[in-house]
């Protein structure tokens, strides 16, 4: 008995932070043909393009969307297309029109073609009056454009699972680092820059300040957290499905700084906090994420020393083939 044909699968937003890594993830498990990759522009030599198969894609061109789940027919959507945090105070009404009208969309041909979807949330669906180690039932008060966005996204995942049993599920991404591809704009984007200027200059000055905590993830576990929480049965998945807590490591400015100068000393780091420290300091510390735990057995694997170990290993290695 031949073994059943993998899913297609169709990611949005591919090019970005997590989609270079999520789109190899799924084409190593997959096959590279069974994983359309999409984004509203190509870059040329991104390896995302030249590993598999690429399609120019706006997530408000809903006709679009449903020519290319047709044409291939794709089974699962990751959908990752977003404006971030920092880019969205900028252009809120566009940070609007991307992030809940191209959720609409996919959810919309999700229902039509009986589609799964894998849509991220984040961290920064919390507000100031939530506790700094935020629990997974909780007021949600976000004081950004895109925080509220991905609260609208958390709604419409209940929704859509409960009145049209679309399998829609998600995770509340805390600040995620990486070191295969750049920040995409975010709050929290200062935790990868500072590795790049730590090994180029031994300088960088942060635009929070040193005492910032913030709940963090290096990518391995937050692409692992995303698979396995496709992989989970669905009678598993609980009122949580469109943005569960999970959590990676928690740590300071200041202690990051810290770990760094361990392995590249001097090493400095100045403050010059902006706009983007008040939105920091309206999310939490941490994240209590047992409810991930409970439902499909979350675990993190990645605390701060082996991140920056990790960050600095593979950086250098770069910077050197790239010389």
């Amino acid at each position: 008995m031949s073994a059943a044909p993998p899913p297609t699968v169709l990611v949005t937003g591919a090019l970005g932070q997590i989609g270079t890594e999520l789109v190899s993830a799924l084409r190593k498990r997959y096959g590279n043909d069974s994983v359309i990759a999409s984004d509203i522009r190509e870059i040329e030599g991104h390896p995302v393009i030249n590993n598999g198969p690429f399609l120019t894609a706006d997530v408000l061109d809903k006709d679009s969307l449903k020519a290319i789940i047709e044409d291939n027919n794709v089974n699962i959507i990751y959908h990752l297309a977003a404006i971030l945090s920092a880019t969205g105070e900028k252009n809120p009404v566009l940070c609007e029109r991307v992030n809940v009208g191209g959720l609409a969309n996919v959810l919309e041909l999700a229902r039509e073609y009986e589609l799964r979807v894998f849509s991220p949330s984040s961290i920064a669906v919390f507000g100031p009056d939530c506790p700094n180690h935020a629990p997974q039932i909780t007021p949600l008060n976000p004081t950004t454009t895109y925080g509220k966005t991905k609260v609208s996204g958390e709604v419409m995942a209940k929704y859509y699972w409960e009145v049209h049993g679309v399998d829609v599920r998600g995770l509340r991404y805390p600040g995620l680092i990486s070191w295969k591809a750049p920040a995409g704009g975010g709050t929290t984007d200062y935790a990868v820059d500072i590795f790049h200027h730590a090994i180029m200059s031994g300088k960088y000055s942060c635009f929070v300040g040193p005492n910032t905590r913030l709940p963090m993830m290096y990518m391995d576990d937050a692409i692992r957290a995303t698979l396995e929480l496709m992989d989970a049965p669905v009678e598993s998945i609980s009122d949580a499905r469109g943005g569960y807590n999970i959590s990676g490591c928690s740590f300071s400015v200041a202690e990051l700084v810290a770990e760094i100068s361990k392995a590249i000393d001097p090493f400095e780091c100045t403050y010059s906090p902006d706009i983007r420290q008040e939105y920091a300091d309206s999310w939490p510390d941490s994240v209590d994420d047992t409810e991930a735990s409970n439902d499909w057995g979350w675990n993190s694997e990645f605390g701060l020393e082996q991140l920056v170990n990790e960050m600095l290993t593979n950086l250098t290695r770069t910077r050197e083939v790239e010389a």
